[in-house]
């Protein structure tokens, strides 16, 4: 098995320990909005777009679209668990020149941990649409 299947696998199998603490702090607490104004879209990345849809104490959810090409060298400050909405293939590059292809099929789910930098390119030619639920 290659390395970056291993390291995908990897982000995948997290992805029910992910569930199970998104599940929980969306269900054990109250679902109220922080004080914070729910942001207009912005730019994630250098090309992508991110709009927070809800956040709380607890969580806060983004809608994630990362469109055909580069999007930008990112570092991620929470854990988060991704929803596939519209599915491809994203390669991700590391700053150490590591990188991994991850084929994300649309409803699939994944998990990272925080502090991750990485750059995602879609190499496809139509967006790629996730949702994060980051874990504060």
């Amino acid at each position: 098995m290659p390395a970056m299947h291993t390291h995908f696998t990897g982000f995948a199998g997290g992805v029910v320990i992910g569930a199970a603490l998104a599940t929980g702090a969306l269900v054990t607490g109250p679902l109220v909005a922080s004080d914070a104004p729910v942001q207009a879209q912005k730019p994630a990345t250098a090309a992508g777009t991110s709009k927070v849809v809800f956040e709380n104490a607890r969580v806060r959810v983004k809608d994630v679209t990362f469109p055909p090409g580069v999007t930008g060298m990112h570092t991620h400050d929470l854990a988060h668990v991704g929803v596939v909405i519209q599915g491809g293939t994203l390669e991700f590059k590391y700053p150490d020149g590591k990188s991994e292809t991850a084929k994300l099929e649309a409803g699939g789910v994944g998990f990272r941990d925080a502090n991750v930098t990485h750059e995602p390119v879609n190499p496809g030619k139509t967006p790629v649409r996730v949702i994060e639920v980051e874990l504060k």
